[in-house]
């Protein structure tokens, strides 16, 4: 019988941006370019939706919820990978690390559902626009956002606790972030246990929301038809090119990484795809809203309008 040692690690160090000094810095300044602007779009787009009376509605509601999700992603991972420029920095607690992956994977899960409600939000104000007030009351709006946000998590924790359960024979882990392929790919003991629950879990997710947002489409799409007017069949389109965009770059990141049954971890490509998803698709978001809704746009003519008017 061969007795192994094992040590409990405690500690993990991510090893952050690859290549010299000077690319280094220079993936920190672009990252924390982008993240600043992420975060300067999103604010302004609850501060817009709050404040102005006419997007008080359930469309602006959702749209809303949607960018406190993207502050939130960001802030769960783009601080640390930025930390990683620094040799301390790079050094995370195992618990800190499982926290990470936690928060990072339920609000994901959660931002999925919500454009599944969003897509279903938009079925019903086209399919069903007399009954579409009584039908999605403010109620059913907090209600449909509060679902969300507790099926995310219930679709998170226990893949999440699995891996928490796991021995890792390094501390070394091989990537920006707290990620579940480079964790298993550190694990002492098979993984295929949670290879196989993050897969349902990621599958249940996607293939859910994905389900609702298809058809509330297919169903918009046929309803669309036969409207008589070119004009009007391009504005109830317009309504819902935004959304649709978004559940498009959205879902193809994420079913690259995920929904898979067997987590190969290719470290160059899922590197580039992680920095997309982390990075580039929040910040997407805003600009997409802003540039293609129009009430969004003159709700943010008339802000910075009455800022200049005070100064």
């Amino acid at each position: 019988m061969v007795i192994k040692n094992e040590t409990l690690i405690m500690e993990f160090t991510i090893l952050g941006f690859p290549g010299p000094s000077a690319l280094q810095y220079f993936c920190f300044i672009l990252l924390l370019s982008t993240y600043l602007l992420t975060l300067f779009s999103n604010f302004m787009i609850v501060i817009i939706t709050l404040s102005e009376r006419c997007l008080h509605t359930p469309m602006y509601f959702y749209l809303c919820n949607f960018s406190i999700l993207e502050v939130c992603y960001v802030t769960v991972t783009v601080p640390k990978i930025l930390a990683t420029i620094t040799l301390n920095g790079r050094l995370i607690s195992f618990y800190g690390c499982i926290a990470q992956m936690f928060f990072f994977f339920f609000l994901s899960s959660t931002e999925c559902f919500l454009l599944g409600v969003m897509a279903f939000d938009r079925y019903l104000a086209i399919c069903h626009p007399l009954r579409y007030p009584a039908l999605m009351s403010i109620i059913m709006c907090h209600k449909l956002s509060i679902c969300s946000w507790l099926v995310g998590f219930i679709t998170t924790f226990p893949p999440i606790l699995l891996i928490s359960q796991l021995q890792f024979c390094s501390n070394i882990v091989n990537h920006f972030f707290c990620d579940t392929p480079p964790l298993l790919q550190i694990s002492c003991v098979d993984t295929y246990l949670s290879d196989l629950l993050g897969f349902i879990c990621a599958s249940i997710v996607i293939v859910t929301s994905f389900t609702v947002t298809l058809f509330s489409y297919l169903y918009i799409v046929v309803t669309v038809l036969k409207i008589p007017t070119t004009k009007a069949r391009r504005k109830a389109f317009s309504t819902c090119g935004s959304h649709l965009t978004v559940v498009l770059v959205y879902y193809s990141t994420v079913i690259f990484m995920y929904v898979r049954p067997k987590m190969d971890f290719v470290l160059t490509l899922n590197r580039v795809v992680s920095v997309f998803y982390i990075v580039i698709t929040p910040i997407l978001n805003p600009i997409i809203y802003c540039l293609r809704n129009k009430d969004v746009k003159e709700s943010i003519k008339k802000r910075f309008a009455s800022v200049k008017m005070s100064c």
